[in-house]
């Protein structure tokens, strides 16, 4: 979350890209519930310069409550205590540098010692991707192509790579920023190898433990959204607002009228 989020200037020159709302609630809200719901509690936010409204937003805010019980505005209220987090249970820490991914895990080192931990991209959302943009993607190979070994979705992993051009990447399979990392990764990140785009990528990482511990890829069916581009964010906006009930007709009377021109 360090990222200066550049492909959406100018909304982000004071404002965190993972605060850009899809519908009603920011993109990193969307991540923090689908962390409560797996049953994640405890929180490392790394983010950098100009981003504190992230660490107010998952805060309590005792006077919009107060002013939100007094007007009887049950609902509301409700939504904005959801979006807070329990006390002692985030930690924020800053990336000086935009050195990378892995250099942003290897931030939170102390924070999550030598235990699993999982990381999170909010605005990373997508899982396979046309061939000619693999080269945006960390791209993943798997065992027999994933024939042989997958199971419920689940396949082991051969490799990992970052970036790579559409002729050498292994599959058109993508990494959505979802995972769960063993703590022997930090053995790696230590060194600061660099990787694509000069950055110490945690995708470099990972592919140097693959083969000294077990790593499966599970294929992910839901819809994804990619909200690292502009399209994808409005893709996303479209699609959460038409998933709603108190928002689907609306919405898709909307892009009816909008189409008829």
């Amino acid at each position: 979350m360090a990222g200066l989020g550049t492909r959406f200037l100018p909304a982000t020159k004071a404002m965190p890209k993972e605060m850009l709302t899809v519908v009603d609630r920011p993109l990193i809200q969307y991540a923090i519930e689908e962390c409560l719901a797996a049953g994640i509690e405890e929180f490392v936010f790394v983010t950098g310069r100009n981003k504190s409204a992230l660490e107010d937003h998952f805060d309590a805010a005792y006077e919009l409550e107060d002013t939100l019980v007094k007007r009887g505005k049950k609902r509301e209220l409700k939504q904005t205590q959801e979006a807070t987090i329990r006390p002692g249970n985030a930690i924020f820490t800053r990336q000086q540098q935009p050195l990378g991914l892995g250099h942003a895990v290897w931030c939170a080192r102390h924070w999550i010692g030598r235990e699993p931990f999982a990381v999170l991209l909010p605005d990373e959302l997508m899982i396979s991707v046309p061939r000619e943009q693999t080269k945006s993607y960390g791209i993943v190979a798997l065992k027999d192509g994933g024939k042989g070994s997958a199971k419920d979705g689940l396949a082991e992993m051969t490799g990992i790579v970052e970036k790579p051009a559409p002729d050498k990447a292994p599959s058109t399979l993508a990494w959505i920023g979802r995972s769960v990392v063993l703590p022997e990764v930090f053995d790696h990140l230590d060194k600061h190898e660099t990787g694509a785009g000069g950055e110490i990528q945690l995708t470099d990482a990972m592919a140097k433990m693959i083969g000294h511990h077990p790593f499966h890829a599970l294929t992910y069916t839901g819809q994804r959204y990619d909200c690292g581009s502009r399209i994808g964010f409005l893709e996303a906006n479209v699609g959460v607002a038409l998933s709603r009930a108190e928002t689907a007709g609306e919405t898709r009377a909307l892009l009816e009228r909008l189409l008829k021109g």
